[in-house]
């Protein structure tokens, strides 16, 4: 008997925009279900940068990914929201106030109203064509996310790309990492020029090599084990750089997956809002987040969160037809128990 889950919410994606949407949601006395591709919360924030610092969250001057995500658990803990994770939604029917959702490996969420907060989609890294690469793979000796700084401290770490990912993480582990070489296929950085200003002082100062202009080429070593780099020159000379680890940032492929097929308006693979509700083309589902497009859309974490608070008070005269809303401060109304 495949399992059934029935509630007033359906929020696809946990990163950190869908789980305040639970918390909006609850304010307005709405049960949620949160459902994720991934086996645990956080979306891309947690996956791709769990340490890194994000400056932009009000009232926070500096906070981790890793702590932003465990602050908005602490948030929504009141709600109690359902939770279907590392399993991912392929299909959608019904209309506003009785929507099924199909998940993947079985299993249906009945709700009223649907959420959409997929960021970019499904993601993945691109991944650098070298011979044996899956086996450094599965050893961890080559990365394409760092979820654990301190696992490479006194490591010889080559790190390839010329982005923002590729230089930050360079300068991040400039002082743990035993050797930290930059390897990019021209003198230039795409990074912001701040960040690439400082890479380049720490160049000069030897706590980093930047091998330019050289493109990977291959991998040394045996059974997962790595050895070396190799990299080659754009006249055909070719070098081996020591290393235990490789950290390849060549940025993601993303796919919206089924709910690129479900008939929702798209502009350039986002889905196309009214910015005053955010609804998609569809009644009663609304995007929030990386994955909705408006004219004046910023792709910031702070205005998802503004996001999640017009759809949930959107979404409330379709969970509750008849009834007027009385809108409230947190200050007055406090934290509403869930019945």
């Amino acid at each position: 008997m495949q399992e059934e889950i029935a509630t007033d919410v359906a929020i696809v994606g946990a990163g950190p925009v869908g789980l305040f949407a639970v918390f909006e949601c609850g304010m307005l006395r709405m049960r949620c279900v949160l459902i994720d591709a991934l086996a645990a919360p956080g979306g891309q924030c947690a996956a791709l940068y769990p340490e890194k610092p994000i400056y932009d969250i009000p009232a926070h001057p500096a906070i981790s990914a890793t702590e932003l995500i465990a602050a908005l658990e602490r948030q929504i803990a009141p709600f109690s929201p359902a939770r279907l994770f590392g399993r991912r939604v392929e299909s959608l029917t019904g209309v506003a106030g009785d929507f099924h959702l199909g998940i993947e490996g079985g299993g249906t969420v009945r709700a009223k109203a649907v959420i959409l907060a997929a960021g970019a989609g499904a993601f993945g890294p691109n991944r650098p064509p070298l011979s044996g690469l899956a086996a450094y793979e599965e050893t961890g000796a080559v990365r394409y996310f760092v979820t654990d700084r301190e696992a490479l401290r006194g490591k010889r770490v080559v790190i390839a790309g010329g982005g923002d990912s590729a230089v930050d993480w360079a300068l991040a582990l400039a002082s743990i990492a035993a050797e930290i070489s930059v390897v990019h296929r021209r003198e230039k950085f795409r990074a912001a020029p701040e960040s690439a200003a400082r890479l380049a002082a720490a160049a000069k100062s030897g706590a980093l090599s930047l091998v330019v202009p050289y493109q990977l080429a291959g991998l040394a070593g045996s059974a997962g084990v790595l050895e070396a780099v190799e990299v080659a020159g754009f006249s055909g000379d070719k070098r081996l750089i020591p290393a235990d680890v490789l950290l390849a940032f060549f940025g993601l492929s993303t796919d919206l997956g089924p709910i690129a097929h479900w008939g929702l308006a798209l502009e350039r693979h986002q889905l196309a809002v009214d910015p005053g509700t955010c609804q998609t083309s569809y009644a009663g589902v609304f995007a929030i987040g990386d994955v909705a497009s408006y004219r004046g859309k910023l792709k910031l974490i702070l205005q998802g969160f503004s996001e999640a608070a017009l759809a949930a008070h959107a979404i409330h005269p379709i969970v509750f037809p008849g009834q007027a809303l009385h809108f409230e401060y947190s200050t007055t109304s406090g934290i509403p128990a869930l019945s």
